[in-house]
């Protein structure tokens, strides 16, 4: 339960959208990243707003070139088609003033990929969840004055609002640059989840702490930097590994056009990463060649145990991997 007061920016939001941009709308309508940051956003302000109803990359550049858009709204999936892209250099896409992603993580290879196809572009990421009003943090180069971006961060917690690290087992306040799980309190979070109390209690505390589920840490410059989800960490031997971290690897490789990392049991480990990789149009990279390639960038405990090579990587329209689907592959013995 949303209230209107807190879906409402104020004087000087979190988003600073002008009455003469042109903000791409090519999330659904019903996602809350979509229905606050692009409509409500947009009509505050009066701009116009380009729906495009289903993406396709070629397309998405076509109508950014032909109507001049200056607002991209993304999901990492986006944006990772555009740094892939070999036919970025055929459409002129210099009117794009902002680059926005949310919905899921972006590591820093993957955000500097494409910054370096759009320089005339500020990138940055947003972090928010429906029952959040919805944004938590957002990249200072959004609001009225920008700020220098730093590559991977989620931006800072927005106005009006209190975010804490804790610790999942004890709720232990943690300090900066310790990863721990996100909670955030302010008038514009839910109200609760209608007509269920037991939802409600298991997400807001006593103090009005919403409980995220989400694991991230804040550096000493006050930004946020996602690592995970609670309930996606895969559990080696005690070790906690964190899928967002290997795929952002993943995907910064040539020769991998997508790619996600799920658990698979392990008699003696409990659970070790795997992958699912989608090669690039061309590319006969080998499982060997991609293990060797993360192993010599983590720690043991976070080496990709198997590859599974798959045509596509199953999504939600948000952008979210549907890890269930893959670790139903998995339990099932049908791994690609």
């Amino acid at each position: 339960m949303l209230t209107h007061r807190g879906l409402v920016d104020g004087e000087n939001p979190n988003l600073y959208f002008h009455r003469d941009d042109v903000i791409l709308c090519v999330l659904p309508l019903f996602h809350i990243y979509s229905l606050n940051s692009i409509m409500l956003c947009g009509l505050r302000v009066g701009a116009a707003i380009l729906i495009m109803p289903k993406f396709e990359i070629g397309a998405l550049m076509g109508l950014v070139e032909r109507y001049k858009v200056t607002i991209a709204p993304f999901v990492p999936p986006i944006v990772l088609a555009i740094a892939k892209s070999p036919e970025i250099d055929r459409y002129d896409l210099s009117s794009i003033r902002m680059v926005m992603s949310g919905a899921a993580p972006m590591g820093k290879e993957l955000e500097d990929a494409v910054r370096a196809k759009l320089p005339n572009a500020t990138l940055g990421q947003g972090y928010g969840m429906t029952e959040a009003g919805p944004v938590l943090s957002m990249c200072l180069a959004f609001a009225k004055e920008p700020f220098d971006i730093k590559s991977g961060a989620c931006g800072t917690v927005v106005r009006n609002a209190e975010m804490k690290i804790v610790d999942p087992p004890t709720g232990t306040s943690l300090p900066r640059n310790q990863a721990g799980e996100i909670c955030i309190r302010g008038s514009q979070i839910m109200k609760g989840y209608l007509n269920d109390p037991e939802a409600t209690a298991n997400t807001m505390d006593k103090e009005g702490w919403l409980h995220t589920g989400d694991i991230g840490y804040i550096d000493d410059d006050s930004e946020l930097f996602i690592v995970d989800r609670l309930k996606e960490l895969i559990k080696y031997k005690g070790f906690q590994v964190a899928p967002a971290e290997l795929e952002a690897m993943l995907l910064a490789h040539p020769n991998i056009s997508d790619a996600a990392v799920v658990p698979m049991k392990d008699e003696s480990a409990g659970e070790v990463p795997v992958a699912f990789v989608v090669r690039s149009n061309g590319s006969k990279i080998s499982e060997d060649e991609i293990r060797q390639y993360i192993s010599k960038q983590v720690i043991f405990y976070k080496r990709i145990s198997r590859v599974f090579f798959t045509d596509s990587i199953p999504k939600a329209p948000s952008g979210k991997i549907l890890r269930k689907d893959l670790r139903a592959r998995l339990v099932v013995g049908i791994p690609a």
